[in-house]
């Protein structure tokens, strides 16, 4: 009986902490829905413009705000890993989520490109992802992207960089610059 009332007990304290889990992810999606523009959507006609690189398969880590890489962005679905297509046009970035909404970064609302280490709660050995910073509205956006090919991060990278507004890139961000970044370029 003793053995019983333990598990019954373990198996409502496991439901509390999901129902917790459950309900502070919806209070975040919530308060940001407040904060942040609407996500852009992918251009009509894009396929027609020819690709500065090769699409590259991946997957896509998450969206943090700029500067604070474990605060994930939970409107929508665009705090849910999946796999990807990345694909960069002269137009913006677009990442094609499995499962998921498109992510469209357009070139003028891009800021910065690195290869990182770390983005949204996940860690990875080396300098293991893309990340991009890009402008949403007033708040500026670390968008992560881990290639199955390692070889070609680092080409992302700068054709990223290429695409960003000179006057972005001329007076970096004191957070895009600060810590203890793994940065390959």
């Amino acid at each position: 009986m003793a053995r019983t009332l333990w598990v019954l007990g373990l198996v409502v304290l496991a439901a509390l902490v999901l129902y917790g889990m459950r309900r502070g992810w919806l209070h975040r999606a919530r308060r940001q829905a407040e904060e942040l523009a609407e996500f852009p959507a992918e251009p009509v006609g894009l396929s027609d413009e020819p690709e500065l690189l090769p699409a590259t398969y991946g997957l896509y880590v998450g969206t943090t705000k700029a500067g604070s890489w474990q605060d994930r962005i939970a409107v929508g679905d665009i705090g849910h890993r999946a796999n990807a297509t990345a694909r960069l046009r002269n137009s913006g970035l677009l990442l094609q989520r499995s499962g998921a909404d498109s992510l469209w970064i357009p070139a003028a609302s891009l800021r910065a490109a690195r290869v990182d280490h770390k983005l949204a709660n996940k860690v990875v050995p080396g300098a293991g992802m893309v990340v991009v910073t890009w402008q949403l509205g007033q708040q500026r956006l670390d968008t992560g992207f881990r290639a199955e090919d390692k070889g070609v991060q680092n080409k992302w990278v700068a054709s990223i960089r290429a695409l960003v507004p000179t006057d972005e890139t001329a007076q970096p961000r004191r957070d895009e610059t600060a810590g203890t970044r793994q940065e390959e370029v």
